[in-house]
């Protein structure tokens, strides 16, 4: 017996003699030893003899002064770490401003490139995506007058020409100075990653710069090479292709045309598909879109010869045309009966519904009277004043109004012929023929009569 008491004394000792020694380092932790000494002493079990008795130590009674004591030790413990969390929170807090500011100093002097501050896109900045995918809806751009170009050639041709720039996205300062710095002073520019550019952008390869600009006006750009302009327009009519209006808009600013007319029904002249086949011919000469029948005449010269391409007339389908009038010589012509007339007319507010196309058809053009406009071969002469000329789409082909206001002035229909077994020319590929024979035309005409001819024609335009 006495020797488990021995032991259990000197457990107890050693115990003490380790919060002892690892006191000074204890702050939190000390608690836990305190808790320990508070303990009742274990209750001692003596032999079978006496199993009978047990004794129970009774616990030592503190004091008062050694309550106080270690009441203000515990204490002292307490807000001398308290003390010493504070000051190191303090001194951290106190680094990081200044590293803030540090860092603030150094993004301010290094975020800018030749005079023009530019801000730099933050982890989660929706700028680029809302903007991007807002601006290449055509209701927004109606709406809102924002467009969305992209590439270097592009910009800078509309920088050139007066366009308003609003905010420009780059992913390097390098592709920033490729661009007139000068004319982006007025503009929001945000560097951001290359690859969230290569996501909303609609190019295989993109070319790290994406700019919005404001819906520009065609009469107050600066448009170069008007000096090598002809008294000749384009009217493109109902146009649906991207690709087809894109590369019309090419064709009229290397043919020289004077501007460019799209009625109602064409594809957005500013969807990126269009933008990208045109190859910056929207700010090389006037392009006015969504035009009525009635307000396209606002835009040409008085007087002006209206002249339409028709692939449908030639030698072999005028024949079929008068073997057809022949056999319903009893009914009255309307257009549906001829392939180069659309049946339907143009409205500014039209519904599509699914609906008996013969049945319509006939309802709706049974008190018309067919237009009577001559036919041409492209080559012979027909641009011998100021001249326009209406490209229809593929689809419907060309509009009722357009052929009457060809019979209106006086017009043709033009006729590029192709070998048998072809149906027709691609509207694009039509009329960029038709565009450049109207160009040597006027040339031609032009260096025969002298400059007063020349001067007299752009009087009329302007």
């Amino acid at each position: 017996m006495a020797a488990y008491v021995r032991s259990v004394i000197c457990l107890v000792s050693r115990e003490q003699r380790a919060f002892l020694t690892r006191g000074n380092d204890v702050v939190v932790a000390s608690k836990r030893y305190v808790r320990g000494l508070r303990r009742k002493p274990v209750r001692v079990l003596f032999p079978d003899d006496e199993a009978g008795t047990v004794v129970k130590t009774e616990p030592q009674s503190l004091t008062a002064k050694q309550h106080v004591k270690r009441e203000k030790k515990e204490a002292g413990v307490t807000s001398s770490a308290a003390e010493h969390l504070e000051e190191s929170g303090s001194v951290k807090a106190r680094s990081n401003v200044q590293s803030a500011e540090k860092h603030a100093h150094i993004s301010a002097t290094k975020d800018r490139v030749d005079g023009l501050r530019f801000e730099r896109a933050f982890p989660g900045d929706k700028r680029l995506a809302r903007l991007v995918s807002v601006a290449r809806s055509r209701t927004f751009r109606e709406h809102q007058g924002k467009i969305l170009l992209e590439g270097k050639r592009l910009i800078c041709d509309a920088l050139n020409a007066g366009a308003n720039p609003q905010m420009v996205f780059f992913s390097t300062v390098d592709r920033l100075r490729e661009l007139p710095l000068n004319k982006l002073k007025r503009a929001t520019l945000v560097k951001v990653k290359f690859e969230d550019i290569k996501i909303w952008s609609d190019l295989v390869a993109p070319q790290g710069v994406i700019a919005i600009f404001s819906r520009p006006d065609p009469s107050r750009l600066n448009f170069t090479n008007t000096d090598h302009s002809v008294p000749l327009s384009l009217i493109c009519d109902n146009i649906r292709d991207p690709g087809n209006l894109g590369t019309m808009l090419r064709c009229a600013a290397a043919a020289g045309c004077h501007n460019v007319m799209l009625t109602k029904g064409c594809v957005d002249a500013w969807e990126p598909k269009v933008l990208r086949a045109a190859m910056g011919a929207h700010f090389r000469l006037p392009i006015y879109p969504s035009l009525d029948w009635d307000k396209i005449q606002n835009y040409l010269p008085k007087p002006v010869t209206v002249h339409v391409a028709d692939s449908s007339c030639g030698p072999d389908r005028s024949r079929e045309t008068e073997d057809l009038q022949v056999n319903m010589s009893h009914k009255p012509s309307k257009a549906g009966d001829y392939g180069w007339v659309s049946t339907r007319r143009s409205h500014s507010n039209v519904r599509y519904e699914d609906y008996d196309a013969d049945s319509d058809f006939d309802s709706e053009d049974e008190g018309l009277s067919l237009p009577i406009v001559d036919t041409k071969l492209y080559h012979e002469s027909w641009a011998q004043s100021p001249t326009a000329l209406v490209i229809g789409g593929e689809t419907h082909g060309l509009s009722l109004e357009s052929v009457q206001l060809a019979e209106k002035t006086a017009g043709h229909r033009l006729f590029i012929p192709v070998v048998p077994d072809v149906d027709s020319l691609n509207s694009a590929m039509a009329a960029s023929i038709l565009l450049f024979e109207g160009r040597k035309q006027l040339l031609k005409l032009m260096q025969t009569s002298g400059r007063k001819w020349k001067s007299k024609v752009e009087g009329q335009f302007s």
